[in-house]
């Protein structure tokens, strides 16, 4: 049996993201899980914020959701961040759905 991936978990139904973002990127894309953490890439440079804030429509269309359910929690002037998307719509492939709540 295969550990859980260190680099996301659920709370309730909001998903608990550990990313390492590459700015300056030719496209923006999730290019899969590296160690302890999912690495994506942004076509955005990392100036005054405008990275953070590229990176969150990006995840907020990657999980549809508003822009204001895909929160940064960690790592504001880092390549490595953590990010809390409440209640994605849709999931990538390699994400699963939380664990049932057993609710219904």
């Amino acid at each position: 049996m295969s550990a859980a991936p260190v680099w996301y978990h659920w709370e309730g139904s909001d998903l608990f993201l550990c990313l390492r973002v590459q700015p300056r990127a030719s496209h923006d894309e999730l290019l899969g899980p590296h160690g302890d953490h999912l690495r994506v890439r942004i076509t955005a440079p990392p100036v005054e914020g405008k990275a953070n804030e590229h990176l969150r429509r990006f995840l907020a269309q990657l999980f549809g959701v508003p822009r204001a359910r895909v929160e940064l929690l960690a790592g504001q002037q880092s390549r490595t961040k953590r990010w809390r998307v409440r209640a994605p719509d849709r999931l990538p492939p390699l994400i699963p759905p939380p664990p049932s709540t057993g609710r219904g």
